[in-house]
């Protein structure tokens, strides 16, 4: 059972975060600003487009696979956005010093067959040593797709993008002082990924979006980007209290549950998904997600089954430290609501904001379908919306606070 008294001792919080995750987190908003001026300086601002592709591939692993979700989710259904993830792991050989090979040196990428010289191929990689990449890039080159590659400079990938006359743009690295530097992987083969990775692989994706008219986002979006990641920051850092940090109270609710990650809308949608991973590799739980109307089908067993009832969340006198909670279902449900009322104008909004059900408002038939399903089989539904207009700053919300969360609660849980 997690004792959520340690998300209030930010010593503690410290101690256990070996690979400083909430500092990589910390500084998602460095990063979008260095990695879009690093993006311009690349030649990203000279690019001269004939017009849109006709589909654009995001190849990849990790969450570098998540942005096309995203990019998607922002495109609408005005381009076809296709992830492209490694379709087989060979068995790589060990090096010179005789060190296994790290797993991602054995992946391999295949282009689709329609894939051609109306499509744009992006490969992004926060190592860039993927052989596997490497070939696909030499592969779309072959069949005369425009390529653009996201990798450290120096790297094999980056290399390669000169050789295959792609756009290299960069990939920004987390740097930390030397005296906080994480402390060696315990699973050396897969990593744990750095958490703000994310946004060193979307801040170019987007940038290169826009350019290419693939979105409609307005012009000071990515700036504005970069300054609510950092306002995200400063509300869930470390030393704000329990009942104040947003992240660490989701990250209570979530404790013993098995989550169902719900979501309105491809915007939430992106998000959930997004959530579920962060929780699978930052606090080793498993999460469903999925879009409403179809997760009222798909998950309905759930709530039939032994998690749905018989636990009682919200006992009072429940001794939540030393006598072991049943597992039972909670479900989060995450929407992107600009016209919804709130406490605030939602240029005002402070992030994501738990909805009560008293003041939910109007709902969808979906939404009204998931809070009946909850109440009728006595399950915790909690629901988080962004009001704010533009998608792109609803998106980066969701997904702030919820990777906040997730490292809060494998911290707590590794310290219980």
């Amino acid at each position: 059972m997690l004792d959520d008294t340690l998300l209030d001792d930010p010593a503690a919080l410290q101690r256990a975060d070996h690979d400083r995750a909430l500092l990589a987190l910390a500084g998602a908003g460095a990063r979008v600003r260095t990695a879009l001026r690093q993006a311009e300086a690349a030649g990203l601002d000279r690019l001269r487009p004939d017009g849109r592709p006709r589909a654009v591939l995001v190849a990849g692993h990790g969450s570098a696979l998540t942005t096309a979700e995203m990019l998607s989710a922002l495109a609408g259904t005005s381009s076809l956005v296709t992830p492209l993830p490694p379709t087989e792991a060979a068995a790589p050989r060990a090096d010179r010093a005789g060190a296994p090979p790290a797993f991602t040196a054995g992946l391999g990428w295949q282009l689709p067959g329609w894939a051609g010289p109306l499509d744009l191929l992006v490969i992004s990689s926060a190592d860039g040593g993927e052989q596997g990449l490497v070939a696909l890039a030499e592969q779309a080159y072959a069949r005369g797709c425009a390529i653009v590659v996201t990798a450290p400079a120096g790297s094999a990938l980056a290399e390669a993008a000169l050789q295959v006359r792609a756009l290299p743009l960069p990939f920004v690295a987390s740097v930390l002082p030397e005296d906080l530097a994480p402390v060696t992987a315990v699973e050396p083969d897969l990593p744990a990924e750095d958490p703000a990775a994310l946004w060193s692989h979307l801040a170019p994706l987007l940038a290169l979006a826009q350019k290419i008219g693939l979105t409609q986002l307005p012009y000071d979006a990515l700036p504005a980007l970069a300054d609510l990641l950092d306002a995200a920051a400063v509300r869930c850092r470390p030393d704000a209290a329990a009942y104040t940090n947003p992240a660490k109270g989701l990250a209570a609710r979530l404790a013993g549950t098995v989550p169902l990650l719900w979501a309105e809308g491809p915007i939430a949608g992106a998000a959930a998904t997004r959530f579920a991973a962060q929780l699978a590799d930052r606090a080793g739980r498993p999460a469903l997600a999925g879009p409403l109307p179809q997760v009222l089908t798909t998950h309905r067993g759930m709530f039939t089954g032994q998690l749905g009832a018989g636990a009682d969340p919200d006992d009072f006198f429940r001794d939540r430290v030393e006598e072991p909670d049943p597992l039972h279902l909670q479900v989060l449900l995450l929407r992107h609501a600009p016209g919804a009322a709130g406490p605030a104008a939602p240029d005002e909004q402070d992030g994501p904001a738990e909805v009560p059900e008293e003041d939910a408002g109007p709902r969808s038939f979906g939404v009204s379908r998931a809070h009946r399903l909850a109440a009728a089989h006595d399950v915790r539904l909690t629901e988080y919306a962004s009001t704010r207009p533009d998608a792109l700053h609803a998106l980066a919300d969701l997904v702030a606070l919820t990777d906040f969360a997730a490292v809060y609660l494998g911290l707590a849980a590794a310290q219980s």
